[in-house]
């Protein structure tokens, strides 16, 4: 039976748009736009680098590139989202090193490296060890005496437990032996401003934050993390050279995408990233966050994950670190 014509005009739409999504299917990727999830609240690091690199995949690929905020859970809501969606390329995720760290202390309800694909590094930041002035200790190594001559009477401020500066002292200490007080506060300002006053001896701290200080005098600074010095302090030895070889406390900054991200989807996204990072302009403005371009292939960045949380797993173990949703 030949359908009606009223019958032909119903139908007219819905056929269109299978075509346009066939049409769509076709094209390479990205043919809509795409969304990059930050997990924490605006204005932090992965919502920066979010609109960065978000902004450069617009200009590049024609596409308007989102940059959504979904904060909670010390970043578990945004990666509950991302894992849960579909793995199209079309969701992504900005992330830090809390990534692998974070569900060490809090069970989440995904595999932090299973249920995502790696696509790229962004950047990576240093931690340096800094102490009051009051503290006779210069170097790294009059430092730990100091520390194992006063067990427990010194106190360290991070500015929560759990954080990337309370893992790195723990780890200090699990190397060393040395045993000191956890200050916990509620952020890296009140943290920093009591040690700046005195009421707590040390802290492990950006160098972006700590240089002001240190330059001033307010601040000794005792060791850097990382396998090189720092050109702002090339005065400041690393942990390696100051006695402690192969501690590494770097952090990073990164892209991911939900497991099972197809290959061409991440060699395109990988790739393109990595041109961005080496955009003079790009370069300039992760310098001026305290941070270094730090480029990466999806599989480098996929053994580096697996490598950190097996890492800080031990430290955390070791210290028998809580940390309360």
């Amino acid at each position: 039976m030949k359908p009606t014509a009223a019958r032909v005009r119903r139908m007219a739409p819905i056929i269109l748009i299978a075509i346009a999504g066939a049409v769509s299917a076709q094209q390479p990727y990205p043919n809509r736009p795409i969304r990059i999830v930050s997990p924490n609240t605006p204005g932090g690091g992965t919502s920066i680098f979010a609109r960065l690199i978000g902004q450069k995949l617009t200009e590049s690929w024609t596409q308007p590139v989102i940059v959504e905020n979904r904060p909670g859970g010390n970043g578990i809501v945004g990666g509950q989202f991302v894992a849960r969606s579909s793995p199209d390329g079309y969701v992504l995720m900005s992330i830090t090193s809390a990534h692998v760290t974070i569900p060490l202390l809090i069970p989440p309800p995904y595999d932090p490296i299973k249920d995502f694909t790696a696509v790229a590094t962004l950047a990576s930041y240093e931690l340096i060890l800094v102490v009051h002035p009051s503290i006779p200790a210069n170097n790294l190594q009059q430092f730990i005496a100091l520390a194992k001559a006063k067990p427990g009477q010194l106190n360290y401020a991070t500015s929560s437990t759990g954080t990337s500066g309370h893992l790195t002292i723990e780890m200090l200490s699990m190397r060393t032996g040395i045993k000191m007080q956890h200050i916990p506060y509620k952020g890296s300002g009140p943290a920093l401003t009591d040690l700046l006053g005195g009421q707590v001896e040390l802290t492990v701290i950006a160098p972006s934050a700590a240089m002001p200080h240190i330059k001033s005098g307010r601040l000794k600074a005792i060791a850097v993390s990382g396998d090189a010095r720092l050109p702002a302090l090339p005065k400041v030895p690393t942990f390696t050279e100051a006695g402690l070889p192969g501690f590494d406390a770097r952090g990073w900054y990164g892209l991911v995408g939900p497991g099972g991200l197809p290959r061409e989807i991440v060699d395109r996204l990988s790739s393109e990233i990595a041109r961005i990072l080496a955009l003079p302009d790009i370069a300039e403005k992760v310098v001026g966050m305290g941070l270094s371009p730090f480029i990466s292939s999806s599989d480098q960045f996929t053994e580096l994950m697996k490598t950190d949380m097996a890492k800080w797993r031990a430290v955390i173990e070791s210290a028998n670190i809580k940390l309360k949703s």
